[in-house]
């Protein structure tokens, strides 16, 4: 999720379309907030893809973000702190209502959807790409799931990309909210080939008159050198821990510097979302279909707006941005079993109800 500016673009040119021979294009069209979604632009994106999949001329879909620093930096939390604190949440429960039914269109979207994750991709912006059929990172790709920081959980399918991830890469990310290159998310499944940035725009050019599954060879190159499998003895060892708390204490001992440093990360988020994001990616595990996963994930994400982290998290980031944030509980020791279990009850509203995957 990303902290928003005032953005010139409308409700109606914040997503950009156009049909360009055999692929429809969206463009993400708020550079200024790093193309921060918003429920109209959630709308028009599942409008698009509902004409576009009735339409036999296009043949694939693009998603891609305008200006150079992203696809996508997240939801914009500006007005679900604006939301919770003058209208009591309805209209973010509303919003990811319809962002979390998009995300499983994109997954279940039966014509090939390309993601284009170029530079910054975090939140809701890894929702609408690295559910899709094609996922196209750049030497410029940043990949993330950041909810910890401003006291959320991660969403938007986040919790079952994170879950499927090889040993407990998923949990260190989920966790720490750290981002990733274009390596390391072609390694945890969030991304499915590399291209180079400044391939993109002849890639483009290409989609529109040749299948993709024509075009991508001749653009994909090998991914650069990762960072995570150096680390993968220790993030496995570590993260396997059945509490944050034990997970924590395994950081400190075991005597590695970039382990040091994710335990004092940990220990600066807030402790409320790490316990609950700890017991909803192990919970991904066994739910199965990414339907199942994101109906937790609502509740998840509906219980948060009640308590006092999301919103605490959110003004210390973006609204007073003293990066202080003062967590309630403040420490783990405090964060109750109950008060976990608390965050997976359906909301108030009821629960979102995606049906079954095909």
């Amino acid at each position: 999720m990303t902290d928003s500016v005032t953005d010139r673009a409308t409700d109606d040119d914040a997503v950009l379309t156009r049909v360009e021979g055999r692929a429809g294009h969206l463009t993400l069209n708020r550079p200024r907030a790093l193309n921060a979604l918003t429920h109209p632009m959630v709308t028009r994106i599942a409008e698009t893809l509902t004409a576009w999949e009735r339409d036999p001329a296009v043949a694939a879909v693009v998603i891609d973000g305008a200006g150079e620093r992203g696809l996508c930096a997240g939801g914009d939390i500006r007005l679900i702190h604006q939301d919770v604190t003058s209208g009591g949440g309805a209209a973010s429960r509303a919003f990811w209502r319809d962002e979390y039914t998009l995300n499983i269109r994109i997954a279940r979207y039966p014509k090939p959807y390309v993601a284009l994750m170029d530079g910054i991709v975090m939140g809701g912006g890894v929702g609408i790409s690295a559910h899709g059929g094609v996922r196209i990172v750049t030497e410029r790709s940043r990949v993330a799931m950041p909810e910890t920081t401003i006291g959320f959980v991660p969403d938007v399918g986040g919790t079952h990309l994170l879950a499927r991830a090889p040993g407990e890469l998923g949990t260190h990310l989920a966790l720490t909210g750290a981002s990733v290159g274009a390596a390391d998310a072609l390694r945890c499944g969030l991304a499915d080939h590399v291209v180079p940035s400044g391939q993109l725009p002849a890639l483009t050019r290409d989609l529109a008159v040749e299948p993709v599954a024509d075009v991508l060879p001749r653009y994909a190159v090998q991914a650069p050198a990762g960072t995570l499998d150096g680390h993968r003895e220790w993030i496995d060892q570590c993260y396997a821990a059945d509490t944050v708390e034990e997970i924590v204490d395994r950081l400190m001992a075991v005597g590695e510097p970039a382990a040091k440093e994710a335990a004092e990360t940990l220990l600066a988020k807030s402790p409320t979302a790490l316990k609950v994001t700890l017991a909803a990616v192990r919970g991904a595990r066994t739910l199965g279909s990414l339907e199942r996963v994101m109906e937790q994930e609502y509740r998840v994400s509906c219980a948060a707006l009640s308590r006092p982290d999301l919103i605490e998290g959110i003004r210390a980031q973006v609204i007073d941005k003293d990066r202080r944030p003062r967590w309630t509980p403040a420490a783990l020791a405090e964060v109750t079993e109950a008060e976990v279990a608390g965050f997976f009850v359906p909301p108030i509203d009821g629960d979102l109800r995606l049906g079954d995957a095909p």
